[in-house]
């Protein structure tokens, strides 16, 4: 069954003065100021939408990953990622670079980094992001 997720975004001013909240309405989690200011430059408290496309490919790359070993027999007890989104004001997000480490009993190292891969290339966000180079790095812990 297909789902449906939505966030909204109310924004004042122009870009560079201006400020905005974002709202994550399927959750009801919260909502989160954003700013241009927190985007190219520090964060200072403020969200970007580069931080929340980490956040969303940090997770999507677990789940799939956790699947893929799982489906092989080796399921993992433990995943950490990060991604790293990189942004260049006047060009746009130029990079994605993902981290794993991963603690899964009774596989090797090079069978890890292939799961890893096969998961990079499959999670749905990363296929929703195909123009954007998209980089791993993989290790058992």
């Amino acid at each position: 069954m297909a789902t449906t997720r939505q966030a909204h975004t109310v924004w004042e001013g122009n870009l560079i003065e201006g400020k905005g909240v974002v709202s994550l309405d399927s959750s009801g989690i919260g909502e989160y100021d954003v700013s241009w200011p927190s985007r190219s430059e520090a964060a200072n408290g403020k969200t970007s939408p580069e931080e929340l496309i980490a956040a969303a490919h940090s997770s999507c790359f677990s789940m799939a990953l956790s699947h893929g070993l799982a489906g092989a027999g080796t399921p993992s007890t433990k995943l950490e990622t990060k991604a790293e989104v990189t942004f260049q004001p006047g060009t746009g997000i130029t990079g994605i670079h993902l981290t794993v480490e991963g603690t899964v009993p009774g596989l090797d190292e090079e069978a890890f980094v292939k799961a890893a891969e096969d998961a990079k290339a499959n999670c749905p966000v990363s296929q929703a992001l195909t123009g954007t180079k998209i980089t791993l790095s993989a290790k058992l812990a």
